[in-house]
């Protein structure tokens, strides 16, 4: 598996001044930089070194989101009456409470 596989941000961070880089399937690591450039370069080198050290204590390595399935399905538990609201403005909208469901998601 490479690390060219893990989903990798970069964001600033005005209280410290700097960049960070980040890597969503290793949500404890971070890399603080001066430029983005050097933010990613940094988180990337800094993922590299954990996975060979996990690799090398026999530690389970996270398997990058991109390489996972994903059924398009899971379940949600809402209380009733926000069930029944969803319900309501599905049919007033004329489409269904999946669909409304997920428009509401991706907004």
């Amino acid at each position: 598996m490479s690390i060219d596989h893990y989903t990798f941000r970069v964001t600033w961070l005005p209280e410290d001044g700097e960049h960070v880089g980040l890597c969503a399937e290793f949500p404890s690591l971070s890399w603080l930089a001066g430029t983005p450039e050097s933010a990613l370069d940094g988180i990337r080198k800094l993922v590299a070194e954990v996975v060979t050290d996990m690799r090398a204590s026999g530690e389970p390595i996270p398997v990058p989101f991109a390489e996972k399935h994903y059924s398009g399905e899971f379940r949600v538990r809402i209380p009733p009456e926000v069930h029944r609201a969803l319900a309501i403005q599905a049919a007033e909208q004329g489409v269904s409470l999946n669909r409304l469901a997920s428009a509401k998601l991706s907004a």
